[in-house]
Order: structure tokens, then sequence, then C-alpha cells
């Protein structure tokens, strides 16, 4: 499995930690940046994972800023992302269980690098409920 990465300068060490991980276990990263700690804009980074996503049905992605809240509503943005900004594991778990989210966001600043490590792991191998969960989904495109 392929898993799109982008981040901004506050999520480049947890970027660096997550692709380490999931290297290690297997997956193969595709790395849109940012490179360093240098200040960027978050969208830059965060528009090619949503559209890797996008084009790759059943692909799942990851993108880090500071809060999480910027470059998850960047990606959001696109009409085939289901973007869920997560802090907590079960937040991670149940974003796929009931939203069918492809996109974790998280937010480098205010989650250790272990939990952000455990909320991918969650997120990555928990899937969607489907049910009456489907309905629901369905009716989020406005267009």
């Amino acid at each position: 499995m392929i898993i799109p990465i982008g981040c901004d300068h506050a999520g480049f060490q947890l970027k660096q930690e997550l692709i380490k991980h999931l290297t290690n276990k297997g997956y193969e990263i595709k790395d849109f940046g940012c490179y360093s700690e240098d200040s960027i804009d978050y969208p830059d980074f965060g528009h090619p994972v949503a559209e890797m996503v996008e084009q790759n049905k059943g692909m799942l992605g990851i993108v880090i800023c500071g809060s999480g809240n910027g470059i998850n509503m960047t990606v959001n943005k696109h009409q085939g992302i289901r973007s869920a900004l997560c802090w907590e594991t079960e937040i991670a778990k149940l974003a796929r269980e009931h939203n069918d989210a492809n996109i974790i966001s998280l937010p480098a600043r205010f989650v250790s690098i272990e939990s952000a490590i455990e909320m991918v792991d969650m997120f990555l191998t928990t899937d969607f409920e489907g049910g009456r969960h489907q309905r629901r989904v369905d009716k989020i495109p406005f267009c």
C-alpha cells in the first residue's frame, strides 16, 4: 500500500518519524514534503496528498501541520476527500469506521510521536463499517 504524506514546517519532525515507522512496517511512502523546518505554506503540501488520494480509490493519506486544522481544511476542499482531524486513537478509529475518512490530519504541536504512531496505525488498519454510516457519508458531497 502506498501512503501519501504531506506536512508544513511544524509537522516536519513528526512526518519524519511516521515515515520511518511506516517504512519499517512495509508501507511504501510518497512524501510530498515539506522537507525541512523552514517556514512554508501548508496548502502547497496538502493539495498533492489530496489529489493522489482522490485519484486512487481506497487509498489513505496523512497530512500534518501545527494544529492540524489548516492542512485539514485545505484537503477537505477536494470533492473526494473526507479528512479527519485526530488527536486520540479512538477518534482515528471512528473516523474510519463511521465516516470512511480517507485522510488523517494530525496536530503536530499537540500530540506525541507515540500517540501519532498509534493513531496512524489505527487509521490504516480500520475498515469502514458501511451500513447506516454509508447513508450519511453519501450525503456529505454538496455538488
